[in-house]
């Protein structure tokens, strides 16, 4: 079921992305080769916890605050402190926060020192999908509208989309109907609706899209060993526009 939001849960919800915006722009500048991602996850843990929140992921079993995913790793990388990152990485990060009750989900893929051409232009085009896709995310559209907008920017870059995980509702819980998948299919395609908050994330890797999930039953990865990027925002439609919540004012 889609639960749209009224005005009071958006602001609630518009309120903790401000706050999760915030602490990516705190945090981003203090990552550097030779931090472990368990590093990175307590840097968002306190951040978090300072401000009066509850990392999000929490509710789902997930843990840690921020999901880490390095160089070939999609999402759902968990952190650990035996896993350093180093100069040329491609480093994804995913963090939620629960505060008072509602929920924010962004995701940014950032480079670690000098990064290859390749993995520059991946992140690049992963970015363009994602503002191609909240580019189509108004009301009276259809959310293939956003599959069909990220899978083309990919499509012509020569990319592979990630079809196993999508976007989805967001606000009240973690993850809410209605699935966004990053390529067009025969699922359900609902209209978009004024009061919806949506997650939309493209997933897109260098080679091919298939992925696996390793046996920690998380972590998903290329199946082709290549690079992934990941980028995310949530946004509220309303009946003349569509506000990106999760960035700063």
């Amino acid at each position: 079921m889609i639960r749209l939001k009224n005005q009071k849960q958006i602001d609630g919800i518009r309120r903790s992305c401000k706050l999760l915006a915030a602490m990516y722009r705190e945090i981003i500048p203090r990552i550097q080769a030779g931090m472990t991602t368990a590093d990175i996850d307590e840097l968002c843990t306190g951040f978090i916890a300072a401000h009066g929140g509850v990392p999000a992921w929490h509710s789902e079993g997930f843990p840690g605050a921020a999901c880490v995913s390095v160089n070939n790793e999609v999402i759902h990388g968990i952190p650990s402190k035996r896993r350093k990152i180093h100069s040329g990485d491609i480093v994804s990060l995913d963090v939620g926060i629960n505060l008072e009750g509602y929920i924010s989900d962004s995701a940014v893929t950032i480079p670690v020192g000098e990064i290859s051409d390749e993995a520059k232009r991946l992140i690049s085009v992963t970015e363009e999908c994602l503002s191609a896709g909240i580019g189509a995310c108004r009301a009276g559209n259809r959310i293939a509208d956003i599959s069909s907008a990220v899978y083309e920017v990919a499509k012509a870059a020569g990319f592979g989309v990630v079809t196993d995980f999508c976007g989805h509702g967001v606000g009240l819980k973690v993850h809410e109907d209605p699935q966004i998948p990053n390529r067009p299919g025969r699922g359900p395609n609902p209209r978009i609706q004024q009061g919806m908050v949506l997650a939309i994330e493209p997933m897109i890797n260098l080679g091919t899209g298939d992925v696996r999930i390793l046996d920690d039953d998380w972590t998903v990865v290329t199946a082709d060993g290549r690079l992934s990027a990941h980028a995310e925002h949530t946004v509220a439609v309303f009946e003349d526009h569509t506000e990106i919540l999760t960035i700063e004012e």
